[in-house]
């Protein structure tokens, strides 16, 4: 059985908040834990005395530092007279869920008991759970539903947080906390503590609650400005540690980090539009949405990128072809036009096919015709995601003629839909999911970018699928690879959908999705089983969120009202 050793550094906490962390400890259903609390120099008399009473406890060891070092510090302290299998990080104000450690606990016997053939890795190095915020006023609220692991919204924010326990061998291995990152530790221990592949646990059930403090993060993000600089360096260095060039700033919102990666010498792609020359009218004014698709894409100058334009054509009037070719001339060479006739019934993934027989890039843009590229650098964004080889598609922002969102990438949880649809396209969603660089399960084939290697591998989209569906059974093969699918709102387009095709889904093409990925619908790991099947916005399932206060009993006691 794993012992846990929960660590908990302490400066001038509200002395009852305090109390109620110690008592949470106390009060867990599992009875092998030990717990190390370093009081970093607390001058509060209140906090002072209530240390010394509750050191008594036989599983609690205290340690006093006699000045303050910072919570790195006082941190590193902990870890050094910790002893067990792995170490729990407790904040001095916060409280555990009864059965925290004993859910931990099972999730990495269950890593055991899952390693049915010799020589398999059981080492559970990482476990995190789902939280939510504890109020002033005592209410829980504000439940987190995390996703499985996570890594490159890990970078861009650290959506972990609380409840975490680190293997503790692998955490002396990694030389505790950093110095210099005081208040961005944990996000830094946790990049580090999940490179290489190591074996990272959710546990989906809210097993900490996260106070509210006026002068905690979880009050107001503002606290602590200087955490979110930290932040950023530990981000940046860990993209150094894994050979990635990227400059890494704070984001536009408090925690978020904006990470700009440099594309490695320059990688033609190739952009596949696949057109009929479709005409129509967007916001009052008429276009042929090809020749705007094209001319938003050659007019953006600041691509470091090279395109090539593989627009693979339905029988069409001259002025379809004549014109996209008077829309190039003289920003690419006439040779990265290429036109590819087609005149078979419409059918997506061969019209794809078609076009990367003919494309010559490295990287392929998979493109519809009725898009406008929205944010400049937006193909040189979703290169440099991609450049990085455990990465097998990414996919962008994609607005619709209102500038409501349409697609935040794909979300598989009893629903094939896009994340979000609809919102305003300028929110940043729940835990700020639109603002951040993230895993998901899939993405459409509007706007989405692979190399080329990756696209051959997994045999290009399913001929058997021509209206609906090839992207999602697309994504079910890249994942079916090892790699992971990137979805980024630094990459941006108006997808000005069903202008130029209308076609309803029938439910064979479900059916034949669901005998080749019959765990589709249920197979969304940035997802979670605490979130309403069937929908993409987020939405809890009822009574996830909310709870009686947190309240004194008359004999003393400390329980949920």
């Amino acid at each position: 059985m794993t012992r846990f050793s929960i660590v908990t550094t302490v400066f001038d906490p509200d002395p009852a908040h305090l109390a109620a962390c110690l008592d949470s400890v106390d009060g867990q259903t599992l009875a092998d834990w030990e717990h190390v609390v370093v009081d970093d120099a607390s001058t509060d008399e209140g906090v002072i005395r209530l240390l010394a009473e509750r050191s008594t406890h036989p599983q609690r060891r205290l340690v006093r530092r006699r000045r303050n070092g910072g919570i790195v510090a006082a941190g590193n302290d902990g870890l050094a007279a910790a002893s067990g299998d792995h170490v729990v990080l407790l904040d001095h104000d916060d409280v555990l869920a009864p059965v925290a450690l004993e859910r931990f606990a099972t999730a990495i016997d269950a890593a055991i008991d899952a390693a049915i053939r010799p020589g398999i890795d059981t080492t559970v190095d990482v476990l995190y759970s789902d939280h939510d915020l504890l109020r002033p006023d005592g209410r829980l609220a504000s439940p987190v539903f995390k996703p499985e692991f996570s890594p490159e919204r890990l970078r861009n924010h650290n959506y972990i947080t609380h409840l975490v326990a680190v293997r503790r061998q692998l955490v002396l291995d990694l030389g505790g906390f950093r110095a210099g990152l005081d208040g961005a530790q944990d996000h830094d221990l946790l990049l580090r503590a999940t490179e290489g592949g190591r074996s990272v646990v959710h546990v989906p059930e809210i097993l900490a609650h996260w106070r509210q403090a006026p002068a905690s993060v979880a009050a107001d993000t503002a606290n602590k400005p200087a955490a979110y600089a930290a932040g950023a360096r530990a981000v940046a260095d860990q993209l150094h540690r894994l050979g990635l060039d990227a400059d890494v700033t704070p984001g536009g919102y408090d925690g978020v980090y904006r990470i700009r990666r440099r594309v490695v010498g320059e990688p033609l792609v190739s952009v596949v539009i696949p057109t009929r020359g479709a005409v129509g009218r967007v916001w009052g004014c008429a276009r042929l949405f090809v020749h705007d698709a094209v001319a938003s894409l050659v007019g953006d100058d600041t691509s470091r990128s090279r395109l090539e334009l593989v627009i693979v054509l339905d029988p069409a009037p001259p002025v379809v072809e004549s014109g996209l070719r008077r829309i190039v001339d003289g920003r690419l060479p006439p040779e990265r036009l290429v036109v590819v006739p087609y005149d078979r019934p419409f059918d997506f993934p061969a019209k794809i096919a078609a076009g990367v027989s003919a494309a010559s890039g490295e990287y392929l843009l998979l493109l519809n015709d009725d898009t406008e590229l929205l944010t400049a650098g937006s193909v040189d964004e979703m290169v440099g995601l991609a450049q990085q080889s455990d990465v097998g598609m990414v996919g962008a922002k994609l607005l619709y003629e209102d500038g409501t969102l349409q697609h935040g990438g794909h979300v598989y949880n009893g629903t094939i839909d896009h994340a979000f649809r609809g919102w305003s396209g300028d929110h940043p969603g729940p835990q700020r999911l639109l603002a951040v660089e993230r895993e998901c399960a899939g993405v459409t084939a509007a706007a989405a970018l692979l190399r080329r290697e990756v696209y051959e591998e997994v045999g290009g989209m399913a001929t058997d699928l021509p209206m609906n569906y090839n992207d999602v059974d697309l994504a079910m093969r890249v994942r079916a690879s090892g790699r992971r699918i990137v979805w980024t709102p630094h990459a941006c387009w108006y997808h000005f959908e069903s202008r130029t095709t209308d076609h309803p889904i029938e439910p064979w093409e479900l059916e034949r999705l669901l005998s080749r990925w019959p765990e589709v619908l249920s197979d969304d790991p940035y997802s979670n089983p605490n979130l309403l099947p069937g929908r993409a916005d987020w939405l809890e399932r009822p009574g996830r969120s909310g709870a009686p206060p947190y309240v004194v009993l008359p004999d003393g006691r400390r329980s949920w009202a």
